[in-house]
């Protein structure tokens, strides 16, 4: 009881600013357009039928699987996830410059602000995707169990760089057309819109590769998500890929790494933004 008398009177006053700013957010986001809240919704089931059309039907990336839309939406509300928080959360601290000079809070509220109302809308898509897998008949396995832990992990390595980019962002605007780009090329390179037995069933080097894009704790988390929730039988994961278990373990320790920088450098510098802004 002590514990949580301490843990209360130290994060109270923190968890009470985090709330408020998140439901602020949240509603403002969607604030003067018709269709509001819905919009958390529609835009990735906009960008599925498109990547699905093009990528599914023309280019025929498909893993032959009924179950491959569902997949397929999975990964693009995964990736929609981390997009939305690292676009906005590092936007965050110039934006709420005059709230942070005013009111006195410890300023990494304001990321993680950012980072959970992404995690708000990325929840009522895992809500929509389980109804388009309840209408594809998916056999749920007891993996599904372990779907939290990952998404534990995706929005661990999220923040870590929100964080990252949010610290930098206050001294180089830059990186926001940085990451633009960045973002766009890390979703074409990971096995998001196209199945990753689809270049590692053709062997050789390419092969070789596509198994090295699971050391990214990305394509990692959001391949364990869809092997987990969706499809065990046809999602290849880094741990069937790999039998070597520190070459398993090298994208929990991105992960780590990512989230304790992030901290580190956000702490560090996070006194002498006001001077900075």
């Amino acid at each position: 009881m002590k514990m949580v008398e301490k843990l209360r009177a130290r994060y109270g006053y923190a968890l009470v600013v985090l709330r408020g700013l998140v439901k602020t957010d949240f509603r403002l986001r969607y604030q003067g357009s018709f269709l509001g809240i819905a919009w958390s919704v529609l835009k990735p089931l906009m960008m599925f039928c498109v990547m699905y059309v093009v990528f599914g039907k023309f280019l025929r990336m498909s893993d032959g699987t009924s179950t491959y839309p569902v997949v397929l939406l999975l990964g693009i509300s995964s990736w929609q996830f981390v997009t939305e928080s690292t676009s906005i959360g590092l936007r965050s601290v110039v934006d709420r410059g005059d709230l942070l000079r005013k009111i006195h809070f410890p300023n990494y509220i304001v990321v993680v602000s950012a980072t959970m109302g992404a995690l708000i809308s990325y929840a009522i898509n895992l809500v929509v995707v389980l109804v388009f897998a309840l209408i594809a008949r998916v056999q749920f396995t007891w993996r599904v169990v372990l779907v939290p832990i990952n998404i534990i992990e995706l929005y661990a390595v999220t923040l870590g760089l929100t964080l990252i980019m949010a610290t930098l962002y206050v001294y180089f605007r830059d990186i926001a057309h940085i990451w633009e780009v960045l973002q766009q090329v890390i979703f074409y390179a990971m096995p998001i819109i196209y199945p990753l037995s689809y270049v590692t069933d053709r062997g050789g080097i390419l092969a070789t590769l596509a198994r090295m894009e699971l050391l990214n704790p990305f394509a990692q988390t959001i391949q364990d998500i869809r092997h987990n929730f969706i499809a065990p039988e046809t999602q290849p994961t880094i741990w069937n890929q790999f039998s070597n278990p520190a070459i398993k373990a090298i994208p929990i320790v991105l992960t780590l790494l990512c989230l304790g920088l992030g901290i580190y450098l956000f702490r560090r510098n996070s006194r002498r933004f006001a001077e900075v802004m």
